[in-house]
């Protein structure tokens, strides 16, 4: 529809700018200011953007990767004995040990 629009405004342009021009009474600068005025429109019509954005694609992420990390074994065992002050005993406290 706009390109129809734009060969018709440039149609009608060529059309009257052809057709005899008669000076009377000082009517030429009205009809070169006329004539300004449509090219201007013209040349604002034809240097619109061409561009058309493209329609979003969406894109599903990546796989997770699963990756299985071996826990180290631990275990519990008795430590070397310590003096606790508080309760005023020897006792051995619990060490984790891990393979």
């Amino acid at each position: 529809m706009k390109k129809a629009l734009t060969v018709l405004a440039v149609a009608a342009t060529l059309a009257a700018s052809l057709a005899p021009a008669q000076a009377d009474n000082g009517r030429i600068a009205t009809g070169v200011l006329g004539g300004l005025a449509a090219g201007a429109i013209l040349g604002t019509m034809a240097a619109q953007p061409r561009y058309v954005e493209p329609a979003p694609v969406y894109v599903a992420p990546p796989p997770r990767r699963r990756v299985y990390v071996e826990e180290p074994v631990c275990h519990y065992e008795r430590g070397e004995p310590v003096w606790d002050d508080r309760r005023g005993v020897w006792f051995r406290p619990r060490i984790q040990v891990c393979d």
